[in-house]
């Protein structure tokens, strides 16, 4: 009997389980998700690179955000209590509406800095425009390209919002209006500007440089 127990034993097949983390044939660690070493399927489940360097961020952001739809009140997803749910739904809601006022605040400021930018540019040509006028004045710019060239550059300058402050007969303003002489007129009710002595510029409604010009006050 023992024997034959003897035998029965040394038949049976012995296993034997192999623990080690690193797989000695291949060297790879066990258990390891394919793809997970290079990153390459993180990448294509994530989103996706935007095309060209010089993306824009805002638009990749607005692109994630308006792609997010947010959650009805009463759904609830799998394994999520309506608390966690609804507190989900709020977050998403709160990041949008931040995003919205982020994205009105960036725009305003590049407006700003656009017109700052065109505002400077025609502080520093303001002497030439004075120049031009001067020999408009003394006729010098009747004719020829000179004169053709200035009418362009008033033309350019015009397209950017820049005019000039030159109207005689109007009501004085010292906004618009720097007076350097004044001038009893018995024509006159209100202090009014009878003659420009150096035209002034605006662009839009702010004022470059505020004409100087001679009051006409009515007399006593």
């Amino acid at each position: 009997m023992a024997n034959g127990n003897e035998e029965e034993h040394q038949s049976e097949p012995v296993n034997f389980r192999d623990n080690r983390k690193i797989d000695p044939e291949t060297g790879k660690v066990r258990g390891a998700a394919a793809g997970s070493g290079d990153g390459t399927a993180d990448q294509a489940a994530g989103t996706a690179p935007a095309a060209g360097a010089d993306a824009d961020a805002l638009a990749q952001a607005e692109e994630i955000l308006n792609g997010a739809e947010v959650p009805a009140g009463e759904s609830v997803a799998q394994g999520t209590t309506s608390q966690e749910a609804e507190e989900l739904r709020n977050d998403l809601l709160r990041l949008q509406a931040e995003y919205v006022n982020y994205r009105k605040r960036v725009e305003r400021d590049r407006a700003v800095a656009g017109e700052m930018a065109v505002i400077g540019v025609m502080n520093s040509l303001l002497p030439v425009l004075d120049d031009i006028d001067a020999a408009r004045q003394h006729g010098d710019l009747a004719d020829g390209p000179f004169a053709a060239i200035a009418t362009k550059l008033d033309g350019v300058l015009k397209t950017y919002g820049l005019t000039r402050i030159e109207e005689t007969g109007v009501e004085f303003d010292p906004n618009i209006h720097e007076a350097l002489m004044q001038q009893p007129d018995a024509n006159v009710e209100v202090d009014s500007v009878s003659q420009i002595l150096r035209l002034g510029y605006k662009s839009g409604d702010r004022v470059l440089r505020a004409a100087q010009v001679v009051v006409a006050v009515p007399a006593e």
